[in-house]
């Protein structure tokens, strides 16, 4: 969840009841999730983007009967080889549409549960007339399990995740010990994980949970500024209205990026 997790709530509300449309794969009972359920509503331009640009352009990662779709082939999605970047938690699209719009050579797959930021994002590609991008919507995790393989990623891109400040909620935080470990078991050698929030005590938390990862190495920050790096993605990410405005509410990001040994 981004543009971001903690904005979205204050945004939409939290805990909401959902329809059956705006459920689909993401009701699963298997895990305990890393999002909350809440209603959404497209636009007439977003429902007719949708319509038309969806069939090509995205997938669900479960269907209404909770089945997973198969492996995917990302060769055959793109229509070529490249290096292929997982963002989780896209939100509306905001990074993804700047990063990929100067990352030509690389694929990107953003993954959401909310369909309105997948409207959001299917726009602006339709927009901007970007071939390197495809949409999956539900639960990150699953992607992340079942539909991609060891190796199989360049780039894995998670920025601010919903939070869950409350100390009993926090086993629904997306970056735990095992998914980091599946994240890292998907990036080929030398590809990169590239996470940030704004909240404090999550980021403590991230640090600690991929300084642990055994197979991953923490690379400065100040790698965002040098030109030199010499990694296989971009690190720099576009400043959102909803950072914009939490950081002159206060609240400092923190930027993590990590290599596959």
């Amino acid at each position: 969840m981004s543009d971001h997790g903690r904005m979205h709530a204050q945004r939409e509300g939290s805990d909401q009841s959902v329809s059956d449309e705006d459920s689909v794969g993401a009701h699963t009972p298997r895990r305990v999730s890393s999002f909350r359920s809440r209603r959404s509503a497209l636009s007439g331009l977003q429902r007719e983007t949708w319509d038309r640009r969806w069939p090509e352009l995205g997938m669900l990662v479960r269907d209404s009967d909770g089945d997973l779709a198969g492996p995917l082939d990302a060769e055959g999605w793109f229509g070529r080889s490249a290096p292929l970047v997982l963002e989780i938690g896209c939100g509306t699209g905001v990074s993804t549409l700047a990063m990929a719009a100067t990352e030509p050579d690389l694929d990107v797959i953003a993954v959401e549960v909310y369909k309105r930021g997948l409207a959001q994002l299917l726009n602006g590609v339709d927009r901007e007339g970007l071939e390197n991008v495809r949409l999956i919507r539900g639960d990150g995790v699953d992607v992340l399990e079942h539909l991609l393989t060891s190796g199989s990623l360049t780039g894995v891109r998670v920025f601010f995740p919903d939070p869950w400040p409350k100390a009993r909620h926090h086993k629904r935080r997306l970056l735990q010990p095992e998914t980091v470990a599946m994240i890292a078991d998907r990036l080929r050698p030398g590809g990169i994980l590239h996470a940030a929030t704004d909240h404090a005590g999550y980021a403590e938390q991230i640090g600690e949970v991929g300084d642990a990862e055994p197979t991953l190495h923490r690379l400065s920050d100040s790698v965002i500024d040098d030109p030199g790096a010499n990694l296989p993605i971009s690190v720099r990410r576009p400043v959102t209205k909803y950072e914009d405005k939490a950081q002159r509410a206060g609240s400092a990001v923190a930027e993590f990026i990590w290599e596959k040994l």
